[in-house]
């Protein structure tokens, strides 16, 4: 009996050590402290919400009193078939690069999805977003009900989103870091810096988008994810996203260039700068297509006759923001419907079948 109650080894009863844990990221402390101060976060952005909305709609009200309509109008008229024709063509070059965010951020996710889907999905989520503000809900909502007959997941789409939203910011950043370096002067003009604080600052951004190229370098070779399973695009996808966003914000800002007065005293890079910096403040007002925010900044830096540049905002808004708008519902129409006539067909061959 005591044979048969012998005590087991010590090691039998040894508890188990877990694996030890790896050390946090940066980016892990980073995510854990954004977490912490989310409530501080989120009233800190509304409040600059506000402040952006509430500064640039007093500019803008203040510059809608000095308007003269009959100034108005001519200006209007005065614009030429040449003009539209170009806006209308760099327009379409945006919304062309604009389905290359989609379609580089899918070979990053590794999904295969036919392009014509891709530039359906893509040119849909953008005039929506474009136009109605937050792009985070209005895109990732009308991606997911064009990708997901297609078999992609919701978590998918978001991280598809995520992608292609950093494509955007890449883009306008190496637009505005090369526009403070290459035209500072005409750049002081607008901001009243001294032309080397805009070489500065150009050199700042520039060296930040150099920062971020190394640092997802060195996620790649380490196959780290930012946050959970969701890893950034490698240096070679980077470098891609960086030209399609400056294709996309160059095409942009000149189908506005285009449209303002024949008489303007400024370049293209100079313009292209302020094109960018207005987006940026239109996309933090949160106001639906930056509206009211993106036109005070225009007006404040363009100067010249007021009456001519707000008529050419306003055609601006018509060319880039209304038109692809409807044609996206329309698109959005024509692909329900198509949806529908499949399913209609199916269940009419299988009662056939029956």
């Amino acid at each position: 009996m005591a044979q048969a109650q012998k005590r087991r080894p010590a090691s039998n009863w040894a508890p188990i050590e877990a694996p030890p844990s790896k050390p946090p990221t940066s980016v892990d402390r980073l995510i854990d402290a954004l977490r912490r101060h989310r409530s501080s976060l989120r009233r800190a952005g509304l409040a600059a919400s506000f402040l952006i909305i509430a500064g640039a709609l007093t500019i803008f009200v203040r510059t809608l009193a000095h308007i003269d309509p009959s100034k108005f109008k001519a200006a209007i008229a005065g614009t030429g078939g040449d003009q539209f024709m170009l806006s209308f063509a760099f327009t379409a070059l945006s919304y062309l690069a604009l389905t290359g965010y989609d379609g580089l951020a899918l070979r990053h996710l590794g999904i295969k999805v036919p392009y014509r889907l891709t530039a359906v999905a893509s040119f849909t989520s953008y005039a929506f977003s474009f136009t109605l503000g937050f792009p985070l809900v209005t895109g990732a909502a009308v991606r997911y009900w064009i990708y997901g007959p297609a078999g992609l997941s919701a978590g998918k789409i978001a991280a598809l989103t995520a992608v292609a939203g950093i494509t955007f910011w890449l883009g306008m950043g190496l637009v505005v870091g090369a526009g403070f370096l290459s035209a500072s002067d005409p750049i002081a003009e607008i901001d009243h810096f001294h032309p080397l604080a805009n070489r500065l600052i150009g050199a700042g951004v520039i060296t930040a988008l150099i920062v971020y190229l190394a640092w997802i370098s060195r996620m790649r070779w380490r196959n780290a994810a930012v946050l959970g399973d969701f890893k950034l695009p490698g240096p070679l996808l980077t470098l891609g996203q960086m030209a399609l966003g400056v294709i996309d914000i160059c095409s942009a800002s000149a189908a506005l260039y285009v449209l303002l007065p024949r008489d303007k005293s400024f370049g293209f890079p100079a313009f292209a700068t302020l094109y960018s910096f207005a987006s940026m403040l239109g996309i933090a007002s949160h106001a639906p297509g930056g509206l009211g925010v993106f036109e005070a900044t225009i007006l404040q830096g363009v100067g010249g006759s007021q009456d001519a540049v707000l008529a050419s905002l306003l055609l601006f808004r018509g060319v880039y923001y209304v038109v692809p708008f409807i044609a996206a519902m329309a698109m959005l129409g024509g692909v329900e419907s198509v949806r529908r006539w499949r399913s209609l067909r199916e269940a009419m061959s299988a009662r056939q079948d029956d």
